[in-house]
């Protein structure tokens, strides 16, 4: 299958080359997929068996839904049970561990059931493509320096006392090896670092745990010894991923301030790109470390288009899902949360849900979960997601496709098998003429054409319909103003 993403901005038709020259070869050349991290929306709505179920068939499912296949489980640190400062509903994340009336450290294998129960409705709708990795934003609360999961007093100080590093590693380790074995919810990779060389996580946070770990020493003290408890469980398969930094450039001299045992412990680079300086930088240093890469997290409230009302944010999600792949050549790419926001007259635990999303502009998150009448509510986002993940799936080769700046198109490829599918993202207020031209690959037969458009009350969402045949290596569209388009078509 090929799948090309490309956007337009200009009236007169767009010349679209691709090529098999310009085949990612990250990870073999073998795409991993899609994903979303399951914090925290899933620890919110997993109490639930109707919104979790409604999850699963939404964003997991690839007949049903968007079909994500890569779930990144939020290993908890949990808080001290005497703090109460942790007020969004859905971030307050149980630890796996507590300290009994004897003092000793004990495992809760049920503490964090919400989550988990979301888990394992994921893996079974997203079936044989499945993919599991486990992360951690704190180590549990007792771990570090400031007794809070949230961060440091200085948050842009190290919260994991010195002497826990051992016990931090051993904790991941351990709930790998219980979900893998006890659970049989296999743990293919784990993160035990999130964004840590920064100062974004202070104590006493209303939100979000989080772990400041200097670059250098420290970061590669947890890497090394995360990388040996795993091997103590016999999980020698389970690949060690990097810090998972906020933006590329911070990834970068965090890899290169490891220690030589730190660089042999981690198999794949796993980047955020809330920012993206130095992000072809990044990607260079993946191929020449001959390392796999991920874009593991990212979302944001930005829009795109031309007066696209709700089209607005799927349009932007769109077009950083694009970039990001363009300048990355990552072999995944992962949203923050498919869920951001919550309805519910009760609130949680005394505390008060957002409330719906306000989808004229941009927003977080995909969907909002309403949890007075057990719906999912969806948006146009979620729908312009779809026109990636439904059909870009995992095993594809990703191709890239350059074109002029000035030209308004930016694309896309991924070739499977014997198809080849185009998606593109229109993002004026007037219909726009594209030539595909697909040099060594001849196209033959019908057209598929599906589409996402327009407001969401009367617009289309993967509306399908059928072009006509095609045969040779050119195929000519037009696009819907404001839209985000998928063409399957045969190819040899």
């Amino acid at each position: 299958m090929l799948v090309l993403v490309c956007m337009t901005g200009h009236a007169e038709s767009i010349k679209v080359a691709v090529s098999m020259d310009n085949a990612i070869q990250t990870n073999g050349g073998r795409w991993e997929g899609w994903g979303t991290s399951l914090c925290w929306w899933a620890n919110r709505i997993g109490y639930n068996e109707t919104l979790t179920a409604k999850s699963a068939d939404l964003f997991f499912d690839a007949q049903k839904g968007l079909g994500l296949n890569i779930m990144r489980y939020n290993v908890g640190g949990g808080d001290d049970p005497t703090h109460h400062h942790i007020t969004r509903t859905d971030s307050d994340v149980p630890g796996w561990m507590y300290i009994d009336a004897d003092g000793q450290r004990q495992y809760d294998y049920t503490a964090d059931a919400r989550q988990l129960n979301v888990v394992k409705a994921a893996m079974k709708a997203a079936g044989q493509d499945a993919y599991l990795e486990i992360f951690s934003n704190s180590p549990p609360y007792f771990m570090t320096n400031s007794g809070c999961s949230t961060g440091n007093f200085k948050a842009e100080e190290n919260n994991i006392k010195d002497d826990e590093y051992d016990d931090f590693a051993e904790y991941m380790a351990h709930v790998a090896n219980y979900m893998t074995r006890e659970m049989k919810l296999k743990v293919k990779s784990v993160s035990p670092m999130n964004e840590p060389n920064t100062n974004y996580w202070p104590a006493m946070n209303y939100k979000q745990e989080g772990c400041h770990i200097d670059a250098g020493e420290s970061q590669s003290k947890l890497l090394v010894l995360t990388k040996e408890a795993l091997n103590r469980y016999g999980l020698k398969d389970i690949i060690l991923t990097t810090s998972d930094e906020t933006n590329p450039g911070k990834q970068i001299e965090e890899i290169r301030t490891l220690t030589p045992d730190a660089r042999a412990a981690i198999d794949r680079i796993s980047v955020h790109t809330y920012g993206t300086n130095s992000i072809r930088e990044m990607g260079q240093l993946a191929k020449d470390e001959k390392i796999n890469l991920w874009m593991s997290e990212v979302d944001g409230n930005g829009t795109a288009g031309q007066n696209a009302g709700e089209m607005a944010a799927g349009l932007w999600l769109a077009e950083k899902i694009i970039t990001d792949i363009q300048a990355l050549e990552p072999s995944a790419w992962v949203l923050w949360q498919v869920i951001d926001t919550h309805i519910s007259k009760d609130g949680y635990m005394g505390r008060r849900d957002g409330g719906p999303l306000r989808t004229q502009g941009g927003y977080w998150g995909t969907a909002c979960a309403n949890h007075d009448t057990g719906e999912i509510l969806l948006t146009q986002k979620y729908y312009a997601f779809g026109q990636f993940s439904r059909y870009i799936r995992p095993g594809a080769q990703l191709i890239l496709c350059p074109t002029e700046r000035r030209s308004g198109v930016k694309a896309l490829a991924a070739k499977d098998k014997k198809t080849l599918t185009l998606v593109c993202t229109n993002t004026t207020s007037e219909p726009k003429e594209v030539e595909f031209n697909t040099e060594g690959l001849k196209l033959k037969g019908q057209v598929r054409q599906i589409r996402t458009s327009g407001q969401f009350s009367d617009g289309e969402h993967w509306a399908e319909t059928t072009l006509p045949k095609v045969n040779g290596s050119t195929l000519d569209v037009t696009l819907a103003p404001n839209s985000v388009t998928t063409f399957i078509v045969s190819c040899k």
